[in-house]
Parts: C-alpha cells; sequence; structure tokens
C-alpha cells in the first residue's frame, strides 16, 4: 500500500474524531447548554472549526495527496477494497479543495457569526421579531456569500452551486431547476383535486387530548426501536427545532411536543430516526474516512422521508401502529377514532399549513420551492435581507394560498439560514423525490417489505437499505447509488406517482 496514502488514512482519522467532538457540542449547543454559555460557546466552535480547516490544508495534505495512490496487492479483497480506496482518496481531494479555496480567518468567522446568530433566532423565532434577528442574520449572508464566491472561484462553479455543492457533492442548479419547474407547475392543480377528492369523504375524527409529554416521549422510544435505532448508540431530547446529530457511535436525535396533538411529534421522531437508521448503517470499516460517511444531504433527506412519509403514513402501517398508539396513551381498544381505518386518515391529512416540518407529503415541496427561489435570490444579492419576511410571504400565498400571519409561522420558522446552512433546502424536495423511487424498487425487488410493515417489522425494508444505499456511503455519487438501486435517473414521477396512488385512488396500503 503506498505509503502517502496510509498517512492520509491517519490524517482523517484524526479530523474524524475533531468532527465527532465538534457534532457534540454542536448537539449539546441546541439542546442543553445553557443560554449564558452560548458566547464563549460560539467561540469554542469557531476555534474547533478553524482546527479542522488548519489539519485539512496543511502543505503536508497537499504534499501527500500528490504523492498518494491505490494498491491493494495482497488484501484478501483486492479488488473491493482498491475501489474503496479509490473512492475515499477522491472524497479526500475533494475535501482537500473544497477547504483550501477559504482562507482559515474566513472559517473561523462564519462559524463564530452563525452560532451567535442561531441563539438570536431561537427568541426572535419565539417572539415573532425579524428585526431583532436582522443584524446576527445580514453578518451571516455576508460571510456565506464570501464563502460561496472564494469556494465558487476555486471550483469553476458559480456562488449558488459551490453552496449546493457542499451540501450534495455534484449537484448544480441545472439538475434542479427542471425537476422543480415541474413541480411548480403541476403541484397546483394535483393540492387542488387532493383536497376535492378528501373533501369528497367523511370527515376525519379528531383525536382528543391532551396527550402527555411523557406519553408521547415513550411512544416515540418504541417507534424508534421497531425501526431498527440501536438505543444503546443513540437517544431522544427535545430542541426548538428537529434534527438528527451527535457523533458517530452516538447517533443524536430531537423533536418537539405539542400536548394537544402527539402526531407530530411522533412524525418528527419517525423522520429523524429515519436519518439516524442512516447515520447507523455506515460501514464500519471506513468509519473514520471520508468514503465511510454519508453520501449527501439529498440521499440523507430521503432516507428520512421515507420512513416517515413513504412507509410510516401508509395504511399498513395503520394497522400496526393503531394498538401500540392506544396502549401508550391507555386508552380502551373501543376509543372513538382510534381505529387504524381513521388513524391512516389522520395521518394523510392534506391541508396547506405555514410550518414546514408539520407538512403533508402533498404540500411539503411547495414549501421548498418558496425557500429555494429565496436563497438564491439572497445570495445573488437580487433580495434585500430586510426585504425577506414580505418575499417569504409572497411566496407561501403564491403556491399554497395562505396569508402568513407572522414571522414565526413565516421566515423566522427554520433554522436554516441562521446557522448559515444556505443550499440546503433543495435537498428536502430532491430528497422526497428520491425516497418515493426507492420505495418502489424496494417493494418490486422484495415484495415482502410492506406486508412486513404492516406487521411493525422493518427489518426486511431496513436490510434492503443496507445493501442499496447505506452501506454504499461515498463510495459512489449521489446519482449513481439511486440510479443503481433504482435503475432510474432522479426525477418526479415517482413521486407523483405515489401521491395520486395514495390520495386520488385511496389505494389501502398505499
Amino acid at each position: 500500500m503506498n505509503t502517502a496514502y496510509l498517512s492520509l488514512e491517519r490524517h482523517f482519522a484524526r479530523l474524524s474524531s475533531l468532527n465527532d467532538a465538534i457534532g457534540i457540542l454542536s448537539w449539546d449547543k441546541e439542546v442543553m447548554m445553557p443560554s449564558g454559555a452560548a458566547e464563549r460557546r460560539a467561540e469554542n466552535m469557531a476555534m474547533l472549526e478553524g482546527l479542522r480547516h488548519e489539519i485539512l490544508t496543511a502543505p503536508v495534505m497537499a504534499e501527500l495527496l500528490a504523492e498518494a495512490g491505490v494498491d491493494a496487492s495482497g488484501d484478501a479483497a483486492p479488488e473491493e477494497t482498491a475501489l474503496w480506496r479509490s473512492a475515499n482518496l477522491a472524497e479526500m481531494r475533494r475535501l482537500h479543495k473544497r477547504a483550501t479555496a477559504l482562507p482559515q480567518d474566513l472559517v473561523e468567522a462564519f462559524s463564530h457569526a452563525a452560532s451567535r446568530c442561531e441563539i438570536a433566532w431561537r427568541s426572535a423565532r419565539e417572539n415573532s421579531d425579524f428585526p431583532t434577528l436582522l443584524p446576527y442574520l445580514s453578518e451571516v449572508l455576508r460571510l456565506t456569500r464570501a464563502v460561496a464566491a472564494a469556494t465558487g472561484d476555486a471550483l469553476g462553479l458559480s456562488p449558488y452551486d459551490a453552496l449546493l455543492d457542499g451540501f450534495d457533492p455534484g449537484t448544480r442548479q441545472s439538475d434542479i431547476d427542471p425537476v422543480f419547474t415541474r413541480l411548480r407547475a403541476e403541484l397546483p392543480e394535483l393540492i387542488g383535486s387532493v383536497l376535492e377528492r378528501q373533501a369528497a369523504l367523511p370527515a376525519a375524527t379528531p383525536l382528543q387530548g391532551p396527550f402527555s409529554v411523557a406519553r408521547q416521549e415513550a411512544l416515540g422510544r418504541v417507534l424508534m426501536r421497531q425501526l431498527g435505532f440501536d438505543m444503546t448508540r443513540g437517544r431522544l431530547d427535545v430542541s426548538t427545532h428537529p434534527f438528527c446529530g451527535g457523533a458517530t457511535y452516538d447517533v443524536r436525535l430531537t423533536t418537539r411536543y405539542d400536548e394537544a396533538d402527539f402526531i407530530p411529534a411522533m412524525m418528527g421522531v419517525l423522520h429523524e430516526t429515519g436519518h439516524a437508521l442512516y447515520d447507523m448503517g455506515l460501514p464500519s470499516a471506513w468509519v473514520s474516512q471520508p468514503v465511510g460517511q454519508a453520501g449527501g444531504m439529498t440521499l440523507h433527506e430521503s432516507q428520512s422521508l421515507l420512513m416517515e412519509m413513504q412507509f410510516c403514513r401508509s395504511g399498513a402501517f395503520a394497522r400496526w401502529l393503531a394498538p401500540h398508539a392506544r396502549t401508550a396513551f391507555d386508552l380502551p381498544d373501543t376509543a372513538t377514532g382510534w381505529g387504524a381505518e381513521n388513524l391512516h386518515r389522520l395521518l394523510t391529512h392534506v391541508q396547506p399549513g405555514f410550518i414546514r416540518v408539520d407538512a403533508d407529503e402533498v404540500t411539503y415541496p411547495a414549501h421548498i420551492l418558496v425557500r429555494y427561489e429565496l436563497e438564491k435570490a439572497l445570495i445573488a444579492g437580487d433580495l434585500a435581507l430586510a426585504d425577506l419576511p414580505g418575499a417569504f410571504n409572497d411566496g407561501i400565498h403564491a403556491l399554497l394560498g395562505l396569508r402568513v400571519p407572522d414571522d414565526r409561522r413565516g421566515c423566522l420558522q427554520d433554522i436554516h439560514w441562521p446557522e448559515g446552512l444556505f443550499g440546503y433546502f433543495p435537498c428536502y424536495a430532491l430528497g422526497a423525490m428520491a425516497a418515493a423511487q426507492f420505495r418502489v424498487a424496494a417493494c418490486e425487488q422484495n415484495p415482502d417489505i410492506l406486508p412486513a410493515v404492516g406487521r411493525g417489522d422493518f427489518a426486511p425494508l431496513l436490510g434492503w437499505l443496507r445493501q442499496n444505499v447505506h452501506g454504499r456511503a461515498s463510495s459512489a455519487t449521489m446519482p449513481q447509488i439511486l440510479r443503481d438501486a433504482t435503475g432510474k435517473p432522479l426525477g418526479a414521477d415517482a413521486y407523483l406517482a405515489h401521491i395520486r396512488h395514495r390520495y386520488l385512488d385511496r389505494a389501502p396500503d398505499a
């Protein structure tokens, strides 16, 4: 084995440990950190981000990358090992090129500004007060533009494409726009048809609360285990914005609770568990190397939406869930509205709403289309940040027909922009498209998957995902992994067909 390559593996193993430390500190910041520690934590995070950048851009890394080659002769499985090592070396070079595009002072300044802005966002969101966030967000946007410009210059990309590439390597606006153009053209009529079909049915029976947080949390843990989450390697907590984070072998997810309605928190747990299962299923042999990491955020979001939307809103799953939900809330079998059919109606109820993370799967892409156009305009300088609330509200009205009543339910609802995550939002809608394709392929290749879900058995589905998605990590590109698993490139066909099948045809197990 080339000694330069082996040296690189050792350097990246150190970076992996540093990444884990940053992941746990980031989780703590959003879940447990006392508010008085915010400024010091921002300084800590900036220093660690700077250290990571310093290691990745050190002159020795460039020298090793220039010398490195892959030779798997003598290994037990030389061809397979060589393929993974070649992919690993390619990922190392990609990460190094992105890192060397940025000066260290910009990396640290961006991290510090994003940490401060995220803390300010919490109170701004709670008070629906965009003006108090504006100076913090202005600094994050200024630094994001600087990062985008420098990275774009180094990679030969537009600033926004450079940001996209950071979340989904290789994805460009030219890939996204045809899919989103079709969604923008077809969604309004499709939403209208679904609402009309839904109105023709007898009204679903609402479930009467209150639902204690303790019982909701207990149900969430039952569902996590049922899907395959290893509770010895992760945990469930509460945060302002649900997320999945943590570190290798320590995957931490959060949700938020409403005692009047248990379904949003439950679906949030199922969504984040989909993310967690991907992280837990990455190949252990490559866990400390770039090739062993997830293959971008479109794949990651496809795994969360596959669980939450595709399978856990199905009629099959509702039949398993109904008795377990009654048990969780200590209700008799005869409790009104707690049968599988009514529960399925509630899980698949479509209603345009203000909050993205609570949106049904029919209207969900509309939320992303709005954010995609806005963040492109912000990065390009075509939209003044002070005008963001009005532009956001106009976009929601145009696609969903709603008048946003306040900024808490408007542009302040998401954590992404305060944290500097411009370029992430498209991955949600692309992930929804990919999730639909994965479901079709998985059920065609293993017809027992959906019946097993109806028994609460996710092992067949998880086995298929481990082989076709999770276990491949970053050994291939997202388009290649998707095409290998489904036989097709990413597109909207499977998603639109799924919506029509579930909501217009009313197929019982859809």
